[in-house]
């Protein structure tokens, strides 16, 4: 991104990588604030609290108890979803 940056704006490296940088801080610091982070046109990250659930060792087959958690979920909006749907893809 950081490159992207640097080519299109003609911004600095370094300023590039600190803005990526700062961009991604900020959402962590929402995320870790409870918040929900909401990104016009590309979609929305989330906070969902998870219970304690049953589980299984796959090396032992042992029944173990997943711990609660909190997680990060992504929702991708109408516009990103749309954009990836119609995208054809680029050779590799």
């Amino acid at each position: 991104m950081s490159e992207y940056l640097f080519d299109k704006l003609g911004l600095s490296k370094r300023d590039a990588k600190e803005l990526v940088e700062l961009f991604f801080e900020e959402i962590r610091r929402a995320l870790e604030n409870g918040e929900q982070v909401k990104l016009s046109g590309f979609g929305n990250f989330d906070l969902r609290d998870k219970n304690q659930r049953p589980g299984r060792n796959p090396k032992t087959g042992e029944d173990i108890p997943i711990t609660a958690r909190r997680v990060v979920t992504f929702r991708p909006g109408q516009k990103l979803k749309s954009r990836v749907e119609n995208a054809s893809p680029k050779d590799e």
